[in-house]
């Protein structure tokens, strides 16, 4: 093997919990892995991807990635980590989501790799539709007792917790149905590991204890878990006012992926770096000092933001957010406006006074468009007039070198835009239907 793959995890931060012999396992013999994802969503969001970094890792020395899309297990839901039972989605729902994951997931793992590693995905629904509940029954939850079940914490929780429902018996059964799918690749992937987040650790011992009473105590199968990644104050990772950041860019664009990433404080930049990028040892070491040194200059956020961003999107993307950023912050141009699209152009201007103009009350001098009564950029027509003579007031990023400066339909961004700015930070945007 060309990298011991618990050594990787450990320095970067993503080991949690980890069977004994599984490192001696993985010394020895090219291991098949599998990590299972339920398509809740048609997308993944930044909290999946500790697992799929695991994924990519275990490639990258020399193992073989299987991620499992739960279609089966999606129906139910996992107790695990959750206060109420999920809403169960119906098949076309699960295959649409299964498909946009596919796509995602392909920018992380090598699906075509020569050699006998290539990634693989496959869907738990395949070996279960047919699977009847008097089969299930008798070849299944004939091997593990219900006291065993109940002393999962994750079944625990939601008895003793604050939840009304308590727990369904559809949930009750997740683990066996999550231990079944281990069993099924074990016998016909050969997957001999299961990886996972920590809070799955119950669910993935059961698989390993379900395969052992199965087939024989010489049948060995392992199981290692990542840690639930966190933000420095303690709250859930991957989560913004506005909800999840997600990896779809028509959820969330690349320019706001691309400012999550950068706006991380110093703390979990360090961490993040480690975790959510395939950077090796010594340059992320060389990043961390160069940080140090002067942390103003945001060396590690940088580094990670444009890490991630072109992994999860593409360069084309990153190059666009790296644009966008430096319109707010930096000096831009009328020519770095137009290169934006329409969504990222309004990410960038998102919070900033909006007023509504049509297209026939334009054609006028700006000094009257900008201080009409709805469209109160300037308080009066003469301190407008004092601002542009100071140099103090752009339009679409250019100076405004006369106050009666006529402004047509030929100055609008994107046909409907209006981008004024009184001195450096202060932006409006006027939208022209």
């Amino acid at each position: 093997m060309t990298k011991n793959f618990v050594e990787e995890l450990k320095w970067r931060g993503m080991l949690a919990q980890v069977m004994p012999g599984t490192e001696e396992l993985l010394q020895k013999e090219m291991v098949t892995a599998y990590l299972g994802t339920d398509p809740t969503a048609d997308s993944l969001h930044i909290g999946h991807l500790c697992g799929i970094m695991m994924l990519r890792h275990l490639q990258r020395c020399g193992h073989k990635p299987i991620i499992l899309v739960g279609g089966a297990t999606g129906m139910i839901g996992d107790p695990s980590g959750k206060s109420q039972e999920r809403n169960l989605l119906n098949s076309e729902t699960l295959y649409h989501n299964q498909e946009c994951i596919k796509k995602q997931v392909a920018k992380f793992l090598d699906f075509e790799a020569q050699g006998s590693n290539a990634a693989e995905m496959v869907n738990n629904y395949d070996w279960m539709k047919d699977f009847t509940f008097l089969d299930f029954a008798r070849e299944v939850g004939k091997h593990i007792t219900v006291n065993y079940m109940m002393a999962k914490e994750s079944v625990q929780q939601r008895l003793n917790g604050t939840a009304r429902d308590g727990l369904s018996f559809t949930e009750f059964t997740y683990q066996l149905l999550q231990g079944y799918d281990f069993l099924y690749l074990y016998q016909h992937k050969g997957v001999k590991l299961q990886l996972g987040g920590n809070d799955q650790w119950g669910n993935m011992t059961t698989g390993t204890e379900l395969i052992r009473r199965t087939l024989g105590n010489e049948c060995e199968a392992f199981a290692l878990t990542c840690p639930l990644i966190t933000k420095s104050d303690g709250k859930k990772f991957g989560k913004t006012e506005s909800g999840n950041v997600w990896l779809d860019r028509n959820r969330t664009s690349p320019y706001q992926f691309y400012q999550f990433w950068l706006n991380v404080s110093d703390e979990e930049a360090e961490k993040y770096i480690k975790i959510f990028t395939s950077l090796e040892k010594e340059v992320i070491d060389a990043l961390i000092a160069e940080h140090q040194q002067d942390p103003g200059r945001r060396v590690l956020q940088k580094r990670l933001a444009e890490e991630v961003t072109e992994m999860v999107h593409s360069q084309a993307d990153l190059d666009m957010a790296k644009e966008a950023s430096n319109i707010l912050f930096g000096k831009s141009t009328k020519e770095s406006l137009l290169k934006l699209d329409e969504q990222t152009f309004l990410d960038v201007f998102n919070g900033v006074p909006r007023f509504q103009l049509g297209k026939d009350q334009l054609g006028v001098p700006a000094v009257e468009l900008f201080t009409r009564d709805d469209v109160k950029i300037f308080p009066s027509r003469g301190e407008m007039r004092k601002m542009v003579q100071g140099g103090g007031v752009s339009l679409n990023k250019e100076k405004l070198t006369a106050f009666d400066q006529v402004v047509t339909a030929d100055d609008l961004i994107d046909g409907k835009y209006l981008l004024v700015q009184k001195g450096k930070k202060n932006y409006n945007l006027i939208v022209v239907q």
